[in-house]
């Protein structure tokens, strides 16, 4: 049975929060906000404008799957569409999501992945569905594999990247700063293999925040980024430049994901107590943060986000 539609105070309590997934995707709010109220025919119009441009259609299931009641409205546009692939991935995604939040086995959403991959060979996002599950809950061999899966469909997929460097990060926690680490080797390479418009540029200073996550969790950094010489070094400084002069000459406007980018750009330069180049951020970034890395290693990250926005812009 689906569920009643959400109280109306719901829409207030959202645009209340600091953070929202949909980031600047105007679109995909107004196709959010009609799956809420169980209009799941403004979600499959959202999917079929989007298309194959699969870093869009990733980010947008992502967003659509976690809300609350995302596989009831999905499994009634099935029960009205019964071949069509889009319903069938977001119910994928939306099971991976309550598998995540702990309502539902993982095995079912693993099943749901895997038939609608079925549906739609082509398509890397139920593979991102299961790297998203795998990552929190599967073995190391298990999420390369889905990686390269993800990667097979898309080498440039925006998401799963990110996914696969949060978790090379978490190797070897107590081996102390290394800048030898995997994980740098791993989103050198991403980078390196990237077209040269392509916004995996920005990977190694992910790796660098990552690593930082794991290094200041396991005691081996300080809790304070800021006060921490994982960002001053010579490497992490060649790595801050290269991404912040790929951005000044790319900036890359229209793709789904920047703003997480940017967020992880300016907590770097923020880091490496670069203001001026972390103020420009700021401006593009607008309301759009990010929770990660602003929460690395543990804090609040709607405060740390507005500290360092200040300390850059200065007060509004």
């Amino acid at each position: 049975m689906s569920p009643p539609p959400p109280p109306l105070g719901r829409g207030r309590k959202r645009a209340a929060h600091p953070f929202d997934d949909a980031l600047d995707d105007v679109e995909l709010v107004a196709a959010r906000a009609a799956l809420a109220q169980g209009r799941w025919q403004a979600v499959r119009a959202l999917l079929a404008r989007t298309g194959d441009d699969w870093d869009r259609r990733g980010h947008r299931v992502t967003v659509l799957a976690q809300e609350n009641h995302a596989a009831a409205w999905a499994r009634d546009w099935l029960l009205a569409e019964p071949e069509s692939a889009d319903a069938s991935v977001l119910l994928a995604l939306a099971l991976v999501h309550r598998a995540l939040r702990g309502k539902d086995k993982p095995g079912q959403a693993r099943q749901a992945c895997r038939a609608a991959a079925e549906l739609i060979p082509a398509d890397p996002t139920p593979w991102l569905g299961l790297l998203l599950l795998e990552r929190a809950l599967g073995a190391e061999e298990d999420v390369v594999r889905l990686f390269d899966e993800v990667r097979y469909r898309h080498p440039d997929h925006h998401h799963a990247h990110h996914l696969m460097v949060a978790r090379l990060a978490e190797r070897r926690a107590d081996a102390g700063p290394d800048p030898l680490h995997e994980v740098y080797d791993f989103a050198n390479w991403a980078a390196e293999q990237a077209p040269a418009d392509s916004p995996l540029a920005v990977l190694p200073v992910v790796a660098h925040a990552e690593r930082y996550r794991v290094l200041a969790g396991a005691g081996q950094e300080s809790a304070d980024p800021a006060a921490s010489g994982h960002w001053v070094g010579r490497r992490a400084r060649q790595v801050m430049k290269a991404a912040f002069d790929w951005w000044l000459e790319w900036e890359q406007e229209g793709h789904p994901r920047r703003l997480v980018d940017l967020n992880f750009l300016a907590h770097a330069k923020c880091c490496e107590g670069r203001g001026a180049e972390a103020a420009a951020l700021f401006h593009r970034i607008a309301e759009h943060a990010t929770p990660v890395p602003w929460s690395y290693p543990d804090r609040d990250p709607s405060a740390a986000f507005l500290a360092a926005r200040a300390a850059a812009l200065g007060p509004p």
